[in-house]
């Protein structure tokens, strides 16, 4: 007897919910990430490198810098950047991180705090990729508490000198521009500062992490920064007095894409659950139609069912006046724990076979331990929710 079509994963229509314009844009976001990318990550995965013969296809597709105005950008909406970092998950971690470092943590700064002249001269050669971007916030020993970074602009005339260290920075071996985060004569975090670094310059080096086991096809990398002289003219005037406002306004730009692109993940690993449940057979049936398979699959899709709604209403909030920093830490939170879960519940469905890379569960599982960590971790976003849930600061 043949087996009845399931139910779509998209159980309460959130399709339905977006405008022409954004179903346009997942779908074809969507039809990228099968064609072009899930047949080749494999062999990336294993070899631990990125893409980068992609770049160029996933700047045609306007999906760098894709909510900001002018400058060669799209424009988007927040929720059509929201479906694209979906399916761009859906595909690897490693692929949206790519495309929300470039976004989110390089060009918004820039279009943001920078000048005129930067964002002219940076932001339509990085929406065409022919520059990618990274981020330098995060340094050895300040990770969590990012106030306590090390690296060090010292003032020579109307020029600066930066010393320092960062590490786990995205993109980082493959950027042409670093915005690297320091602090100005001073040991006071109000006194933090964007500059941008250009490889090449004298004194800047950078060196890939080895061994990940996370990410793998992402590149990761350390900064090192020997006294490097950064001009006045690559110096973010709109950072001044601001401290740490200025970083952390850009990872709530990113966070908000991870709550969106962890529905993807978990999506990509129930529904590769599912079609094993529904073709392996055990003991003369498929194993879908055991009660405990049933109830694995169940609780997954519940989950990515509640990611869906609360990202879709998070992109409402941020098209309809902007989402606060703790609507996207909540949204951040939780869809990242939910898809970290799922992978692991997939995974188990698929058995022996779950811990090769031919399924994806376990390539997302562990991609998912670093999302899990990164744009704050699950413990610090549960701090900043506990201090808004109770006006007591656990930080303090």
């Amino acid at each position: 007897m043949a087996i009845p079509d399931p139910a779509p994963a998209d159980l309460f229509r959130v399709e339905e919910r977006l405008s022409e314009e954004e179903r346009l844009v997942r779908r074809t976001v969507a039809r990228f990430v099968d064609e072009r990318f899930l047949p080749r990550i494999q062999a990336h995965f294993r070899a631990g490198t990125f893409p980068v013969e992609l770049v160029p296809e996933l700047a045609a597709l306007g999906l760098f810098g894709m909510t900001l105005d002018g400058y060669g950008c799209a424009g988007a909406s927040a929720t059509a950047y929201g479906v694209a970092m979906q399916e761009l998950e859906r595909g690897d971690s490693a692929l949206r991180s790519f495309a929300s470092v470039q976004g989110a943590l390089c060009m918004y700064p820039i279009h943001a705090y920078g000048s005129e002249e930067q964002r002219s001269r940076l932001l339509p050669a990085m929406a065409r990729g022919e520059l990618v971007g990274c981020f330098g916030l995060t340094e050895p020993d300040a990770g969590s508490d990012p106030a306590s970074l090390r690296t060090r602009a010292t003032r020579h005339g109307r020029d600066f000198v930066l010393s320092g260290t960062k590490a786990w920075i995205t993109n980082g071996s493959l950027a042409g521009v670093a915005l690297v985060w320091a602090k100005v004569d001073s040991d006071d975090p109000r006194s933090i500062r964007g500059f941008l670094v250009e490889r090449g310059a004298p004194g800047f080096t950078v060196r890939d992490v080895p061994g990940k086991l996370s990410l793998r096809a992402s590149v990761t990398s350390e900064l090192h920064l020997d006294a490097v002289r950064v001009p006045a003219e690559n110096v973010l005037p709109g950072t001044e007095g601001l401290g740490l406002r200025a970083p952390l306004s850009c990872l709530t730009k990113a966070r908000y894409g991870i709550a969106w692109g962890a529905v993807g993940a978990a999506l990509a690993c129930f529904e590769s659950a599912r079609d094993h449940a529904r073709a392996r057979v055990q003991f003369g049936r498929p194993i879908g139609s055991f009660q405990l398979v049933q109830e694995k699959l169940v609780d997954v899709w519940e989950g990515i069912v509640g990611a869906q709604l609360l990202a879709l209403r998070l992109g409402e909030l941020q098209d309809g006046g902007g989402a606060t920093a703790i609507q996207v830490s909540m949204a951040k939170r939780a869809n990242v724990r939910m898809a970290r879960d799922a992978a692991r519940t997939c995974r188990e469905i698929l058995g022996a076979s779950g811990v090769v890379d031919d399924y994806p569960p376990m390539r997302h599982m562990l991609n998912l331990e670093a999302v899990y960590t990164y744009e704050g971790t699950h413990e610090v976003h549960t701090l900043a929710l506990g201090r808004a849930a109770t006006g007591l600061d656990a930080f303090a």
